[in-house]
């Protein structure tokens, strides 16, 4: 059903973000994101001990591609 819209402000919409005003049948969001960490990166919680010793991250990628969206 149609609708009447007054003013808006926008001040930030982020890269994965959809904005719309008006009537819409579907709307889909799409990003992709790679990410490097170290050993013991994404551990959380209390008393929390890592004994690594010597650590490396290495983040050579050959085919470039890992999550391609198409449309």
């Amino acid at each position: 059903m149609p609708a009447k819209v007054g003013a808006v402000k926008v001040n930030n919409i982020g890269n994965s973000s959809i904005f719309n005003i008006g009537d819409v049948y579907t709307m889909n969001p799409e990003s992709t994101a790679k990410t490097y960490a170290g050993g013991g990166s994404f551990i959380t919680g209390d008393g929390t001990r890592i004994r690594l010793g010597q650590s490396a991250t290495y983040v050579t990628d050959s085919d470039k591609m890992d999550q391609n969206i198409t449309s």
